[in-house]
């Protein structure tokens, strides 16, 4: 228990807009199209929402819930959801206007349009989940892919994407220089960025990124008895926090969770923005263990949502991460196994960490009522990191 008291944890209260962000950025329309489509997938299943009794006990709360993305469509992350259906809409999109039809998604599905598809290329930059979905999709629908990682992507999750077929390129920089690489030679060439990120000028495939991980949120309020009462949420860019709390306002109206945003202290983008009241850009200067959350500029879309949504943001020191990944895989307070990646568990060493120190419990109302809601947004993506985890041996049991 002594690493997770004496984490240092950073919190905010956000300073909160009015308005209807949560129904205007994805409309209900934009969510239902996209779990349509993704409904009709080969292999499509929902991923199960783990109860975790053991540890709520532990820590004196009501009840804790944990979407495990660990098995989507075999990719191990819920970004399969995202960038897959992203770039389905971009074809769509391209090829109606290239043939001056409507062109139906079932048809790029099906192979209808082989050889139109096999000219259009899509990019990406990535810390390698979006990049495993978006080359996967671009398998599926017979699309060129090339993908843009940076200097800290593992070389198990580059080797992931080259396994799908996606021409790999690494750059020297960080995340964000990434992007900008892949913006820049999409320009030149010709090619379609499919990213998770907004920008001026480019808001579609960012909207269909988040409009996909909505599966996700259906699944979950198709399966919770009743409503949360939080939901802590990763940060990164904010495409997944934005998303998941759209999907919850839409769903429960004004039972929607209080809605607790968490990230790395190395890349604390979302914190920076609630404190300033801003879309605020973040200078990382050491990538954290967390590398789907290493991201530097939020997506200014899912910060229009996230202004009006989040309540309370909160960052974590790296530290506490390996023994929540240990503690699920070892099912130390006897609840189902998990085997989780470094940025899964990130919700859920924040409601450990926050429910041991008082002052911070009290704020983010960590009673016996509350009735936690987290998404383990990815499995085992790196074997070779995870077997390093799980190899070591810090006393770090709760």
């Amino acid at each position: 228990m002594d690493i997770f008291r004496n984490a240092k944890l950073q919190h905010t209260t956000a300073q909160r807009k009015t308005g209807d962000a949560a129904s205007t950025v994805i409309s209900p329309d934009d969510f239902a199209h996209a779990c349509d489509e993704i409904s009709q997938w080969e292999g499509y299943a929902p991923t199960p929402l783990v109860p975790l009794p053991g540890l709520a006990q532990r820590i004196d709360v009501g009840q804790i819930h944990y979407k495990d993305e660990g098995p989507r469509f075999g990719l191990g992350s819920f970004k399969a959801l995202g960038g897959s259906y992203a770039a389905l809409r971009i074809l769509q999109r391209e090829l109606t206007a290239k043939l001056g039809r409507d062109v139906s998604a079932e048809d790029i599905r099906n192979g209808v349009y082989a050889k139109d598809v096999s000219e259009i290329t899509l990019v990406s930059a990535t810390d390698g989940n979006h990049g495993r979905s978006l080359a996967w999709g671009c398998q599926r629908f017979g699309a060129p892919c090339r993908i843009y990682i940076h200097a800290e992507v593992s070389e198990g999750r580059a080797q992931a994407m080259r396994d799908l077929g996606a021409d790999v390129v690494r750059i020297k920089g960080d995340y964000d220089e990434s992007v900008l690489l892949a913006k820049s030679e999409a320009t030149e060439h010709g090619w379609f960025v499919v990213s998770d990120t907004s920008w001026t000028g480019y808001s579609e495939p960012p909207r269909d990124v988040m409009a996909g991980y909505g599966m996700m949120t259906r699944e979950i309020c198709q399966t919770l008895a009743q409503a949360p009462t939080h939901v802590f949420l990763q940060g990164g860019v904010g495409g997944l926090a934005a998303s998941v709390a759209a999907g919850l306002r839409q769903h429960y109206a004004e039972a929607s969770p209080q809605v607790v945003i968490v990230e790395p202290d190395l890349a604390a983008c979302l914190f920076d923005s609630a404190r300033n009241g801003k879309a605020t850009n973040f200078a990382i200067k050491e990538e954290t263990i967390m590398a789907g959350l290493s991201c530097g500029e939020p997506s200014g879309m899912a910060w229009e949502i996230l202004a009006e949504e989040a309540s309370d943001f909160l960052t974590i020191p790296d530290t506490i991460i390996p023994p929540v990944i240990r503690m699920l895989a070892r099912c130390e307070c006897n609840d189902p196994m998990i085997e989780a990646g470094e940025s899964a568990v990130a919700g859920l060493a924040a409601v450990i960490a926050a429910s041991l120190e008082p002052a911070l419990r009290e704020k983010l109302n960590l009673d016996q009522n509350a009735r936690i809601l987290l998404i383990g947004s990815e499995g085992v993506t790196d074997p070779a990191i995870f077997n390093e985890i799980m190899s070591e041996t810090a006393q770090d049991r709760l």
